[in-house]
């Protein structure tokens, strides 16, 4: 990432800190720019889940460490991320019609994770999120084994978590990233 790139970036990343100080309680920005400085990797992770929409920022840290903790913000699934088939396996089963890629695979090339069902009711516990989309979010092993795949969303006031076919796609569907940083 170019010098100027980079520093947008971070102006982005600081202003959405300072705007949303709810988020992360007892963080400094100084901590959050000493773990980034030097990680070219995080910050190719962070502008990537920028560039589609998804409004990175710090939703905590790991216990007793100084791990940061990064997750897509953004009042709906990210925009640039939709009409995505869960993973691979469930791209390769579609005969037509098939979507332009997976979320599991996007997120791979990302360099972050899809939330796991306690991050993304952890994320929920901040703010409404999902409200008129939904995002995949990671499966357990039984229930992709069996052809699904598990997303969540905010309706009624409430967190749902619920399945679909894993090779289904919407135009509302996306994923939301999680980097630890």
């Amino acid at each position: 990432m170019k010098a100027p790139e980079r520093h947008e970036l971070l102006a982005v990343l600081k202003a959405r800190f300072d705007a949303h100080m709810q988020r992360h309680p007892g963080i400094a920005w100084a901590e959050v720019l000493a773990r980034l400085e030097g990680k070219p990797d995080a910050l190719q992770s962070l502008h990537a889940m920028e560039a589609t929409g998804g409004e990175p920022d710090v939703v905590g840290r790991a216990d007793g460490t100084a791990e940061i903790h990064f997750c897509d913000c953004s009042r709906e699934s990210p925009g640039g991320r939709r009409s995505l088939c869960y993973d691979a396996q469930a791209l390769d089963a579609r005969k037509e019609h098939k979507p332009q890629g997976s979320a599991v695979a996007m997120a791979a090339d990302m360099g972050v994770e899809l939330l796991t069902e306690a991050r993304y009711r952890a994320l929920q516990a901040l703010g409404e999120f999902d409200t008129k989309t939904s995002s995949w979010v990671q499966t357990p092993g039984d229930v992709r084994a069996l052809g699904g795949a598990l997303f969540g969303d905010r309706r009624y006031g409430r967190v749902f978590v619920y399945h679909n076919g894993a090779s289904s796609y919407y135009a509302a569907r996306g994923f939301r990233g999680w980097l630890a940083v």
